[in-house]
């Protein structure tokens, strides 16, 4: 089988990764759940690389989200759920029916100052759309926070749970009460930690780092961009500890924790701005 610029070359290998007895063993054992992190992994890669303004690694990596797509296409067909090209219709149906603007006939056509109105009309009537397609629910009880997407990003989600919470009034007033519940995070943590019970040392991890996520919001701090900065400082420090040991003709292996401690400590002072390697890559 060949490389080939049309899509349907893509799904051809696809489905035979996915054959019985003469396709891949890995690729037949996934199934949507165990996918799902490599789909959410390819997406932050995208970011990175429109990030980074690397438009050949966007080329790689867009290549990469796509297969995901395919991916999870395929495990659909193969339950008699749909198939890719339902995904594309579904799709240009959305886009052509959110832009009446642009696809409608000339008398159609709405004007600039509409738009955002059309838009928000169109988007309420597909989300009746889907809901009247969903088995009945209880609606005896709909919680305020149901709105919220599961799908999010973990800390994306923490925030808007947090923000949803915060318009009934059940939030802090300030900032420095939030710091204390961190602190009294912190102090279970360590408690759990006297017990040696790993669960609960998970569950107060979760605690902390959603009071952390809460800390971020009231300083008006997105949490993402963030913890994205402090990567980005410690790959640079990281990357001072490996060039400062090369000088010396020393490995990491080789090096003491003291001294790759005292290293960092001097970067700290130095407040270096090194250009961060690339993931899995040293400069030492």
């Amino acid at each position: 089988m060949t490389p080939s610029r049309d899509i349907s070359r893509l799904i051809e290998i696809m489905a035979a990764l996915r054959t019985p007895v003469t396709g891949c063993p890995w690729d037949l054992e996934q199934n949507f759940s165990t996918i799902v992190p490599y789909t959410i992994e390819e997406a932050y890669e995208v970011a990175d690389a429109i990030t980074r303004g690397d438009l050949d690694d966007l080329r790689e990596e867009l290549g990469d989200l796509l297969l995901q797509v395919v991916y999870h296409a395929r495990m659909a067909e193969e339950q008699n759920a749909f198939a890719f090209g339902d995904v594309v219709e579904a799709i240009t149906r959305k886009m052509i029916r959110r832009h009446p603007h642009v696809f409608a006939d000339k008398d159609g056509n709405i004007q600039p100052a509409g738009v955002k109105s059309a838009w928000e009309r169109i988007k309420a009537e597909e989300k009746a759309e889907r809901a009247a397609r969903r088995p009945a629910e209880d609606t005896a009880h709909k919680s305020l926070l149901a709105s919220v997407k599961a799908g999010l990003p973990a800390l994306t989600r923490a925030m808007e749970l947090q923000r949803k919470a915060s318009t009934v009034g059940f939030d802090w007033n300030d900032p420095r009460a939030v710091l204390a519940k961190i602190r009294e995070e912190a102090d279970e943590i360590e408690a759990a930690l006297d017990r040696d019970d790993k669960q609960e040392i998970a569950e107060e991890t979760g605690d902390l780092m959603f009071a952390l996520v809460n800390l971020a919001r009231h300083v008006g701090a997105d949490p993402e961009t963030a913890l994205r900065a402090t990567n980005a400082k410690f790959e640079r420090r990281f990357g001072y500890i490996e060039k400062a040991l090369a000088a010396k003709g020393r490995s990491l292996e080789a090096a003491s924790l003291e001294e790759m401690d005292a290293l960092w400590n001097e970067a700290k002072t130095a407040n270096i701005a090194v250009v961060p390697a690339k993931a899995g890559t040293h400069t030492a």
